[in-house]
């Protein structure tokens, strides 16, 4: 057994739905320790994160990111063997977090070990930043450790992030950046009453219904050669007493917007309001952020990711910006190049999540390969 398969077994032991760790960075931090780097608890609130250095601070900055935490599993009779007993069928390890993201997670202590046994005095600096609250509201999480980093003027030049972002092959593709995720709590007023008597009352669904037409067809943008279109879907609706004889006095609606730097959350809140406006919608509108969009462009990192692929993996990876939101987004903002790239995502957040066994390897040798390629 590989020293990279062993690892991600021994994380997915470690029983840590999102918030928890369960002990996934003790393991962590034990490897790291060893090899000499500098070890600085982060936590807040429930979370648990860590940031771990090696080499010189003048230096430029490469980072391995991922979070120890995981989704819940999903109902346990739909697995076909413990989801936090890590079991191997013919050639997959099966467990939760054995794709998302605990096998990116070993291949970054394992190649790190690899390399450093070969360039125990590279140039520039290895730092790891893991977190516990990927998976939950990401508050306390990297979020949090970015601002002290900011708060010190700590830089990252290059952040690898360990997301699943293979989709048939490992490494066909890696994330150069992410849209912008904007959410909305929206409460559509009317007025109760008999639903004999319609005359006396103000329907909230039937008041929303051609604004809801409307901002499902909207076309907000057309992408550009790096991102998708803005998309705005509806994830949640609920109206009614239960009633079958009431008109209700009042709809909820839950809504999200996936948008590229083509827009701002300013352009976003103006369109939805004027759309509800025209439509003479009475409402109230939470907005939350919880993330922005970003795009790191064609530069070191990128080139270096895309040819330890090769040199690895012997393939060309697609350079993309599709699915959803990740912990980049936070890393970005410091000036870092930042690009994701992990094992294959097919069942992330699935019932019997796995990994392919071979992989596991393959993607420390690939990670391994970039820190020669950078720092080597």
């Amino acid at each position: 057994m590989t020293d990279a398969l062993a690892l991600t077994q021994e994380l997915i032991r470690c029983q840590s739905i999102s918030p928890a760790d369960a002990g996934c960075q003790d393991l962590m931090i034990e490897r790291l320790r060893a090899l000499g780097f500098t070890i600085e608890h982060l936590p807040f609130g429930p979370v648990k994160n860590f940031w771990a250095t090696h080499g010189e601070t003048s230096a430029p900055t490469f980072c391995f990111a991922g979070h120890t935490d995981v989704v819940p599993t999903g109902p346990l009779e739909e697995w076909h063997s413990d989801p936090f007993v890590p079991t191997i069928r013919d050639g997959l390890l099966f467990g939760r977090g054995a794709a998302d993201m605990k096998s990116g997670l070993a291949a970054m202590i394992t190649a790190t070990e690899a390399f450093l046994k070969k360039h125990p005095k590279h140039r520039g600096r290895i730092a790891f930043l893991i977190t516990s609250d990927e998976e939950g509201p990401s508050v306390d999480g990297t979020r949090r450790v970015v601002e002290v980093l900011k708060a010190r003027t700590e830089r990252i030049d290059w952040c690898l992030v360990g997301e699943p972002t293979s989709e048939q092959l490992l490494g066909d593709v890696i994330k150069i950046g992410r849209r912008g995720s904007l959410s909305g709590r929206l409460t559509v007023h009317g007025t109760q009453g008999h639903i004999a008597y319609p005359q006396l009352a103000d329907n909230p669904i039937h008041r929303f219904a051609p604004a809801l037409d409307e901002l499902v067809n909207h076309h907000w943008d057309a992408g550009n050669e790096h991102f998708q279109p803005t998309s705005f879907q509806v994830s949640n609706f609920n109206a009614g007493t239960g009633a079958p004889n009431v008109i209700p006095g009042e709809l909820k609606a839950r809504f999200n917007i996936r948008w590229s730097p083509i827009q701002t959350v300013e352009s976003l809140q103006s369109a939805v309001i004027q759309i509800l406006k025209k439509h003479g919608v009475k409402h109230t509108l939470d907005w939350f952020v919880s993330g922005l969009p970003f795009y790191t462009p064609p530069g070191v990192l990128s080139t270096a990711v895309s040819k330890s692929i090769g040199e690895a993996l012997e393939r060309t990876p697609a350079l993309t910006t599709g699915g959803g939101t990740s912990d980049g987004r936070f890393i970005a903002p410091l000036g870092a190049e930042v690009i994701e790239l992990g094992v294959i995502n097919r069942t992330i957040h699935k019932v019997n999540e796995h990994v392919r066994v071979e992989d596991i390897d393959r993607l420390s040798a690939t990670y391994e390969r970039v820190l020669h390629n950078l720092l080597g």
